[in-house]
């Protein structure tokens, strides 16, 4: 994150918003989606390494020569 924060203050000198720079911005929205992914997906069944490879092999994305 950028040191380039800028804060919004109230009448009391209380921060109450926060100006971010615009690519940190953009980082931080793309990490909220993959934290929302990662949550959705939770409860679905796990498969180890092994199996991975074994899966995308059989599909054609991995080759023996890659992995």
């Amino acid at each position: 994150m950028s040191s380039a924060l800028q804060y919004l203050t109230n009448e009391e000198g209380e921060k109450t918003a926060v100006i971010v720079p615009w690519q940190d911005y953009i980082k931080f929205m793309e990490d909220m989606e993959d934290l929302a992914a990662v949550a959705e997906r939770r409860d679905e069944p796990r498969v180890n390494h092994e199996e991975f490879l074994a899966e995308l092999r059989k599909d054609g994305i991995l080759h023996d020569h890659l992995a």
